[in-house]
């Protein structure tokens, strides 16, 4: 690695930083900031923004937002709590399990929200420690992001690899992620379950107590969605929502009944084009323009691909629920998930853009330093993947920016599915939205960050969850791949 190559990588990791630091849509800004260095500054090369990826998240944030609008994830979160309240108990295992279906089905972690006050209601009325039970959710609401047919980062990594020869798909991608994550979460929530003092037996717990006002606090409310009405719009719009989810993974499926279309492309190889005039094209911006010229662009029938299919089945059903469920467009536009869901647009799109535009520049340099290291270790680049993840707070960020160089080192595509849950790693440093609002909606204070920072409630479940869910999800992969 040249001198220039580590300047160059500290301005990235330098707008990564200060990105992260005020969070939200400053790491995609900031990150602008950085590859406007290195184009400008440096005179690098711009790589390419992950459009197709941002367009998806767009199609199915924009669904999962009207259906919010609609109120039918008040419906979901229902149906969770009645679940939960019924077996207060087994709390420590089944919170999870919501937080992560929640998760699965619209996308986004930051549908939880509504869902944490009542985890922690139920546990203190119950006399259970709610950091056990809502540590290991609020890894859970983040987990299920790699277990999501519409989720940034399992699309990321269906299209990325399909570009580079791995050939697989969604349910595909689903029948590795999900049973590996399962295993996590169970393997974090089993540590969980007599992690810490009973609330009956906790010194610091019982002071509080003692205090009429901190008692008060404690158990004089309760978190609850059940008084709530849900019309049967609702419901009728995560029916259609479901329904949407369905359609997409039977098309992922079976990808033969796709349509096809005509289109104009680029032999592979073919030289530039020079036209009579002196001006020169590749073939590529020919194939684009709908040139045909022999021996450089070729007619040729291609199948509608799974990235639009996705687009137009999402935006589709926002349409039918806008029309038949009583979805106000405006309230959606003020929703957590579609908010949420457009500060990931921003923050995939600088992140990206600028780590594509680095290591895009220096693919030969890196496969010439690390070939062998990942030729030898392949399971290494989870570690990659892991300490991004850290740094940059976005599974889909992640996979965007970093599987390309992955596929470039020459590791295989079951390897990259294998550790596809090591893309989860920002629980490590305790500044996420849902980690910290977790510890604010613990009225006991049993959950909480550490005194010396890392030594918080989320930091053993984070760990253990990763670890298990990347040694099931390689060994599914090989097994199957």
């Amino acid at each position: 690695m040249t001198f220039l190559m580590i300047i160059q990588l500290l301005v990235v990791l330098l707008a990564l930083w200060v990105g992260s630091r005020y969070g939200s849509l400053a790491l995609g800004a900031i990150s602008g900031i950085g590859l406007a260095l290195l184009v400008f500054g440096f005179c690098m090369k711009p790589g390419s923004p992950p459009t197709d990826v941002i367009y998806i998240i767009i199609a199915a944030v924009t669904c999962a937002g009207i259906m919010q609008a609609s109120g039918g994830m008040d419906w979901l979160i229902q149906i969770a709590e009645r679940m939960l309240r019924k077996h207060p108990d087994r709390i420590t295992f089944l919170a999870p399990l919501c937080t992560f279906f929640l998760t699965v089905l619209v996308g986004t972690g930051h549908v939880v929200y509504t869902l944490m006050p009542i985890i922690c209601d139920i546990s203190i009325k119950k006399g259970i420690r709610p950091e056990r039970p809502c540590g290991v959710a609020s890894i859970a609401s983040q987990v299920g992001i790699t277990c999501s047919p519409i989720a940034a980062a399992v699309v990321a990594f269906v299209t990325i690899s399909n570009a580079n020869g791995f050939d697989v798909t969604i349910p595909q991608v689903l029948m590795i992620s999900f049973p590996a994550c399962i295993c996590g979460l169970m393997a974090a929530a089993t540590f969980s379950y007599h992690r810490g003092l009973d609330l009956d037996k906790d010194p610091e717990f019982q002071a509080k107590l003692k205090d009429p006002v901190q008692y008060e606090y404690i158990y004089g409310s309760s978190a609850t969605t059940l008084d709530k009405e849900i019309p049967q719009s609702a419901k009728n719009a995560v029916f259609v929502f479901l329904g949407a989810l369905i359609i997409i993974v039977l098309f992922a499926i079976f990808q033969d009944v796709l349509p096809s279309y005509k289109t104009i492309v680029a032999i592979e190889g073919a030289p530039d084009y020079t036209f009579a005039d002196g001006t020169v094209a590749t073939a590529a911006q020919l194939a684009k323009a709908k040139v045909l010229i022999p021996d450089v662009t070729m007619a040729s029938t291609v199948q509608l691909k799974m990235n639009v299919v996705i687009q137009i089945v999402m935006i589709s059903a926002a349409a039918i629920m806008i029309l038949f469920c009583k979805a106000s467009p405006v309230k959606a536009v003020k929703g957590a998930v579609w908010q949420s869901g457009m500060v990931a647009v921003v923050a995939i799109f600088g992140i990206a853009w600028l780590a594509d535009t680095y290591f895009s520049n220096y693919t030969k340099e890196m496969q010439d330093m690390l070939g062998d290291i990942v030729a030898k270790y392949n399971w290494s680049i989870a570690i990659v993947f892991f300490l991004v993840s850290v740094l940059i707070n976005s599974q889909g960020a992640v996979v965007v920016s970093m599987l390309p160089l992955a596929y470039s080192l020459g590791i295989p595509g079951p390897v990259l599915l294998g550790v596809l849950p090591s893309v989860y790693g920002y629980f490590f440093i305790p500044n996420y939205p849902s980690d910290i609002a977790t510890v604010n909606f613990d009225r006991s204070g049993t959950t909480k960050i550490g005194k010396y920072l890392l030594n918080h409630s989320f930091m053993v479940p984070g760990l253990i969850h990763t670890i298990t869910a990347v040694l099931v999800a390689y060994g599914l992969s090989m097994l199957f791949f």
